[in-house]
């Protein structure tokens, strides 16, 4: 069947009976099937947290060590180290912090608490890295199902993963399989996942390439690249928690 003979199907079933329910079953058929290119329904339901570490290249000639640690129900923590400092950023629930610091000077560091804006995306990313894209109606969220379409040379389903609190995730799902192609966010970014470590049973990307606007209409790009993933670690709060800083930072 022609692209142009599927839209044109797919528009008159949009005034059938029942046609909401029909985009309904197409909507947890493409999930199911995602899911199921990642791994075992078991699997994927006894995941309660994620660590991944790598390394971090910029399009800067930037270079770090990176340790990604999510948790549920919303947890997480970034780690980027290079020669001479530290950041950490961490999610605690509803709140957020974000720590530099100077490792050439120990006494020397930054530390301030997240907008309530970046707390909202940072929960919405922690969901959706644990969720493995099923059940965002049970957070008051919705998907949105934008149909069939053709990219990068393969037929695809193309969801929009959309939260209570603004941030829209549009994955597009190779159509045969349910691989994962591209994610866009409603902030224009676009991220592309290649490779496959395999950990805990499940299939999770070796490379993450992201690809961000910035002002002037150009773009940013970031690779990371993962040497190793950990499933069900456990971790303690104060990972996550904001630090007790006791004396005021050095700037």
């Amino acid at each position: 069947m022609t692209s142009f003979l599927r839209v044109v199907i797919i528009a008159a079933v949009l005034f059938l009976p029942g046609a909401d329910s029909l985009w309904a079953l197409d909507t947890d058929a493409t999930i199911a099937k995602a899911r199921r290119y990642l791994g075992s329904e078991e699997s994927l339901d006894q995941v309660q947290s994620v660590r991944f570490v790598g390394s971090l290249q910029t399009d800067t000639n930037q270079s770090m060590a990176i340790e990604i640690i999510f948790q549920k129900p919303y947890r997480q923590r970034i780690v980027t180290t290079a020669a001479d400092r530290m950041e950490t950023t961490a999610l605690d629930d509803y709140e957020g912090w974000q720590k530099i610091e100077d490792l050439k000077d120990k006494g020397r560091w930054r530390m301030k608490l997240l907008t309530k804006d970046q707390v909202k995306r940072l929960r919405a990313n922690t969901w959706e890295n644990l969720a493995f894209f099923r059940g965002i109606q049970l957070k008051g969220g919705r998907v949105e199902n934008h149909g069939d379409i053709a990219i990068e040379g393969r037929q695809a389903h193309k969801l929009s993963f959309m939260h209570t609190t603004g941030s829209v995730f549009t994955r597009y799902f190779d159509a045969e399989t349910g691989k994962l192609i591209l994610t866009e966010t409603e902030q224009g970014g676009k991220i592309r996942e290649e490779g496959e470590i395999v950990a805990g049973g499940l299939r999770f990307p070796q490379k993450i390439v992201t690809i961000t606007p910035v002002e002037g209409g150009k773009e940013r790009s970031a690779t990371i690249v993962f040497e190793k993933v950990f499933v069900n670690e456990t971790f303690a709060a104060s990972l996550f928690t904001v630090p007790v800083t006791g004396a005021p930072p050095v700037r």
